[in-house]
């Protein structure tokens, strides 16, 4: 994999504070390439929708940092519920006291186990995977951008879609109308934030063998019988 030389960056990275998951990869990546990295996750689960063990606990964050530290990387943690403006505008601004500024933003954090029918999906779930997986990036690029327009020398967001994004999938309706929704939200705030030289772009991975991965296998042998051999 190449490598870029991003010293004197900065990055923030959301749901980065799992061992080895998708966003403690990326954000390692990234401070290997000479990046100053937020990690942030939620720290801590508020509701029954987001069971402890896929999200990234403080001491779990603690321990992704100290592991980007050992490498010689440069990295700080800061809980974030991306579903708060406030927690994350208060994050934008720990990044900018922490390291200077923010030239990059990595929207990673999502949940997508909720696999139901459509016709006996709650409510409930359904607002907490758009919640999570399209407000929290459209709150975090509004306010990252914000900092970048005011720095005046570009930057880069990258929202981590899905393959969901670019087909469908039965019993997941609510995970599958977020990711959809990203990229259209990607696309919009490509046009719009493109003249300030602020480039918005979305990946889409496949399946990705993580803690969250293991859960979504699980639900799909279980309702399913499949699996992914």
């Amino acid at each position: 994999m190449k490598n870029y030389d991003l010293s004197g960056k900065v990055a923030l990275v959301t749901g980065a504070g799992r061992a080895r998951g998708l966003g403690e990869g990326i954000a390692s990546k990234l401070a290997e390439c000479g990046a100053g990295v937020l990690i942030t996750d939620l720290g801590e689960s508020p509701d029954e929708h987001m069971p402890d063990r896929h999200i990234g606990a403080t001491d779990s964050m603690r321990a992704v940092v100290q592991g980007i530290r050992d490498r010689g990387g440069v990295a700080d943690a800061f809980p974030l519920d991306v579903r708060d403006e406030s927690q994350v505008e208060a994050a934008v601004a720990h990044a900018v006291e922490r390291f200077g500024r923010l030239d990059i933003l990595v929207n990673n954090a999502g949940i997508g186990y909720l696999i139901d029918a459509c016709t006996e999906l709650t409510e409930d779930k359904w607002d907490a995977v758009l919640d999570v997986n399209l407000k929290g990036p459209f709150l975090c690029t509004k306010h990252a951008a914000r900092r970048m327009i005011s720095q005046g020398e570009g930057g880069r967001i990258i929202n981590i879609a899905s393959q969901a994004a670019k087909s469908s999938f039965p019993h997941m309706a609510a995970y599958t109308a977020s990711k959809h929704g990203l990229v259209g939200l990607t696309r919009t705030c490509a046009l719009e934030l493109g003249p300030h030289g602020i480039t918005v772009n979305a990946v889409c991975p496949n399946h990705v063998t993580t803690g969250l991965g293991a859960v979504q296998n699980d639900y799909f042998s279980n309702h399913f019988g499949l699996t992914l051999e």
